[in-house]
């Protein structure tokens, strides 16, 4: 049923709105008549057939991009129909197959080449090819100085070589290993003090690979030096320079065994980098001779050669061994020959070196939470004191606490050392020490350190 207005136009704004509707009332008020019912279904169908049409059109395009792209393909089987996927690449890729020739048609001839055709044959295994070397000349000789009578690295390797050793000790707690320099035809050789500490057993084995046992004939700790003595002769020793002529900048190398054994008799060259170097090490002054040659663990107790094939020091260590666990390159120490010569000497005739100064106590130096706890000063806590010293004849005992030595605070063993070295056996010393919240004064006769008197 159509509404029209008071014109006789249609008016679908005379639609009633259904709220408006009294309660209770099902008829629209007077003059207003509901839309016809077939009207809105009209208007719903034809929405949803452009919905439907929409739909179509997109499920024609994508099952067109399907077929294209992917190769789908439906064929009719005595089954029914068969659906694939891939099948036109598969069949695209494929090759045509070759028609046999017939009667009606002539076989045409085949032109067609293979690659593999023209590539040559590999060569076979076996066929006597050979790397060739061509003769090289002699090298030039590398020499270090320019130096009157000065040698070249290799001549310097050739005349030492033979008087440098390896050196193995058996401790309670292991072993070691180092360098060794042969001193005499009938078989002293010189290492260090801190390569034999300790050992049970001393191996020692030549460049000519020659094992023989050796004896310690004496250590000094202090100097680093210790003299061995194998049951040889006809050994070649080697020839020792004076150290003082050491100038900084003077050519130099070294020889030893770096790490062990395994890599015996390497050469290392460099320059001498300082002289007269004074380094603390374990509360004692060493003076040494510094070269940027590379040394490292097991180099120890070899020589340092100048360039006339001349030893002028011993090898004794490398700055990280003490100093840091860090890796210290080109700073490597040698004890002149100057100052080992009296040492040697001493250690072949007495088996010690006399006259090293000595209190005759042991101590350690005391933690700042130890010494606040027990209301202790700073010094060097006794553990305990040599029977048969002076320190022991004038009463010092174990508790004490050293805080001075001739008026010099001492903090350290160290400290304390560094004072005392400065004597001899035999010189008197006086004594700051702390005892039941009391200072005293004790003046102390110092000890040869090698006998104990």
């Amino acid at each position: 049923m159509s509404y029209y207005d008071e014109n006789g136009f249609y008016d679908d704004n005379s639609i009633y709105p259904y709220d408006d509707v009294p309660t209770g009332s099902y008829y629209p008020p007077a003059g207003k008549t509901p839309m016809s019912s077939s009207r809105h279904k009209r208007r719903l169908n034809a929405l949803l057939g452009i919905v439907a049409l929409l739909l179509l059109v997109a499920l024609t395009a994508g099952v067109f991009y399907v077929v294209r792209n992917f190769g789908v393909s439906v064929e009719r089987t005595e089954d029914g129909f068969t659906f694939s996927l891939g099948a036109r690449q598969a069949q695209a890729e494929e090759a045509p197959a070759v028609q046999q020739p017939t009667a009606q048609q002539p076989s045409v001839p085949d032109t067609h080449t293979d690659v593999a055709d023209t590539q040559p044959a590999p060569t076979p295994i076996g066929t006597g090819t050979t790397l060739t070397i061509t003769d090289s000349p002699r090298s030039v000789p590398t020499r270090p100085s320019d130096e009157d009578d000065a040698l070249s690295l290799q001549e310097i390797y050739q005349r030492v070589i033979g008087s440098v050793v390896s050196i193995s000790s058996a401790t309670p707690t292991g072993t070691a290993s180092g360098t060794g320099i042969i001193m005499s035809e009938d078989g002293y050789v010189i290492t260090n003090h801190h390569v034999v500490s300790g050992a049970q057993v001393i191996s020692v084995l030549t460049s000519s690979d020659e094992q023989y046992d050796a004896i310690l004939i004496g250590s000094d700790e202090i100097s680093d030096i210790a003299v061995l003595k194998m049951d040889a002769s006809g050994l070649q020793p080697a020839q020792f320079g004076d150290s003082n002529q050491l100038r900084v900048g003077d050519a130099v190398v070294a020889i030893g065994d770096p790490l062990g054994v395994q890599l015996r008799g390497t050469m290392t060259n460099g320059i001498i980098s300082a002289i007269n170097r004074d380094l603390t090490v374990d509360d004692r002054t060493m003076t040494l001779i510094q070269t940027n040659a590379a040394l490292n663990n097991g180099n120890s107790g070899g020589p340092l050669i100048n360039c006339y094939g001349q030893v002028v020091g011993i090898n004794t260590m490398k700055m990280s061994s003490y100093y840091s666990s860090a890796s210290v390159e080109g700073l490597g120490f040698a004890i002149p020959i100057a100052v080992a010569k009296p040492i040697i000497d001493e250690l072949i005739e007495n088996g010690y070196v006399a006259g090293r100064p000595a209190i005759g106590i042991t101590g350690e130096t005391l933690p700042q939470t130890f010494r606040t706890y027990y209301h202790l000063p700073s010094g060097i806590y006794v553990t305990s004191v040599a029977e048969g010293s002076d320190a022991k004849a004038k009463g010092l005992a174990e508790g004490d606490v050293i805080t001075a030595i001739n008026d010099t605070p001492v903090t350290s063993i160290s400290e304390l050392n560094t004072v005392k070295n400065q004597f001899v056996a035999g010189d008197t010393v006086t004594l700051t020490v702390y005892r039941g919240g009391k200072y005293y004064l004790v003046e102390i006769t110092l000890i040869d350190q090698a006998t104990g008197k």
